[in-house]
Parts: C-alpha cells; structure tokens; sequence
C-alpha cells in the first residue's frame, strides 16, 4: 500500500489559480498509476487527471486545458496546476495511486472556488 498525503486546497475566487500536491511513500517511478479525482457535495467522485508511469496523461474533459497533472521524481511527488478556476471545480480533490494492481487513497483537500 502506498502512503499518500495532500496539500494545497483553499479559497481561491474564480479565475484564480492553485496547486495541489501529493506526497508518495513509495518511489513514485515505481507507481502505475497516479492520479487525481474530485468529489463535490451530492456528487460521485470523478476522475480530474491521470499520469502513468511512462508519462501518458489524461484529463476529463471539464478540465482540459485548465489543469495539469506532472510528477517531481526527486520529491517522489505529483502535483495538479489548476488555471482559469470556476465554482463548478469547488470539491475535495483525492489523489490516488494504482501500485501493484491496488488503488490507494489521499485523505483529500478542500478547494473551494467562489464566484
């Protein structure tokens, strides 16, 4: 299982800018999959944006060209840029990642977009 910590959330107006970031336990080369998914209140927790190991990304269409997924192998951390932000972004976003065929969890970070 992999430790994941997130950090970066806040109150932020629309049209503003933030980054999240995840901290990895394990060596983040050696992960499959990570990536970031969202959760706003009385909704499903969707995907935001995937990175793969070998550095194929993928985005929900909401998002882009607003947002970006990358990775610090040094810091053994993945980041979310996250641009040109509306309301409809305000949700916990949870990073995740699939290591060894098992999905691990963040504890989420709350961002909240005010119009």
């Amino acid at each position: 299982q992999v430790q994941l910590v997130e950090s970066g959330g806040d109150l932020v107006q629309a049209g503003g800018s933030l980054r999240l970031s995840c901290a990895t336990s394990k060596n983040i080369v050696s992960i499959n999959v990570m990536s970031w998914h969202r959760q706003a209140p009385g909704k499903q927790r969707e995907l935001v944006a995937a990175l793969a190991r070998g550095g194929n990304r993928n985005y929900a269409d909401s998002v882009k060209g607003r947002f970006t997924i990358s990775r610090d192998n040094a810091k053994n951390t993945v980041y979310l840029q996250m641009n040109s932000l509306k309301p409809e972004d305000t949700a916990v976003y949870y990073c995740n990642a699939n290591y060894l065929g098992r999905d691990s969890w963040g504890q989420g970070t709350q961002v909240t977009v005010s119009s």
